[in-house]
């Protein structure tokens, strides 16, 4: 059996500069960046990012791991209803994509593995399909937010 992936939305989640909160190295050890707001749509479901919440990341070397929690705000024709957000993951790159990152130039998903995994919760009926499903992402940098392709594993 070979897995099989079903695209739902793109998150587009704005986020403040990372606040260093300990580490010996510039860029290592643990960092918090607070979720200010964003968006998010695909062919599944669509709505907003609620300030608050945010991203625990922790450098070593070229590798990042990632720990966010944040609200999302689905619209939905009734009306709007809240998610919670878990989304853990890992960041690496090599010495030369960094640097180009670290001087304003573009690096694109093929030159950054940037992966994640989702657990969604939330009580409405009609967006339970979030809460009993596994997700995945496939994120990228942009300047002051992440944008991640969320798919859900079928």
């Amino acid at each position: 059996m070979e897995p099989g992936f079903e695209y739902c939305f793109e998150l587009r989640v704005d986020v403040a500069d990372a606040l260093p909160l300990g580490g010996s190295e510039p860029g290592e050890g643990l960092h918090f960046a607070p979720v200010t707001g964003g968006a998010f749509e695909g062919p599944r479901l669509g709505g907003r990012v609620l300030p608050g919440g945010g991203d625990w990341w922790r450098g070593r070397g070229l590798a990042v791991r990632l720990d966010a929690r944040y609200v999302i705000e689905a619209s939905l024709p009734g009306g709007a209803a809240a998610v919670d957000v878990v989304n853990r993951g890992y960041w690496r790159t090599d010495e030369t994509s960094l640097e180009r990152m670290l001087a304003g130039e573009h690096v694109g998903e093929e030159e950054l593995y940037y992966r994640t995994a989702f657990a969604f919760q939330t009580e409405h009926p009609e967006l339970q399909w979030l809460a009993e499903s596994q997700f995945v992402g496939y994120a990228r940098p942009e300047p002051g937010r992440v944008v991640i392709r969320v798919f859900r594993l079928v």
